[in-house]
């Protein structure tokens, strides 16, 4: 009867440290969860990317605005007969002005 409790206790160390450290255990478990938020998170900015990527095209589908929108800010240009004014921040300190 000793002998096949030792048994059963090394049998039950074998199968709690196969749990713990083994093939499918907590650690393998661990890392998947840690896998699956980060790709949630990864899929969240995909999402936002999308939208902002759809609101543009359908911006530039809809109408002029869009098109000149982005002419202004991507490649610098302005209207015929209008004037651009471009301000550069001073470099003295808020105090020596």
């Amino acid at each position: 009867m000793k002998l096949f409790n030792i048994i059963l206790m090394i049998s039950a160390v074998l199968l709690i440290a196969r749990l713990i450290a083994g093939h499918n255990g907590m650690q393998f478990y661990k890392e998947k969860r840690e896998a699956v938020t980060q790709l949630k998170q990864d899929n969240d900015e995909l999402l936002k990317r999308n939208e902002l990527l759809s609101a543009d095209v359908k911006d530039l589908k809809v109408g002029l605005e869009g098109i000149e929108e982005r002419a202004r800010n991507e490649l610098g240009m302005i209207r015929e007969n209008e004037t651009f004014f471009r301000l550069i921040p001073s470099e003295k300190s808020p105090e020596e002005r």
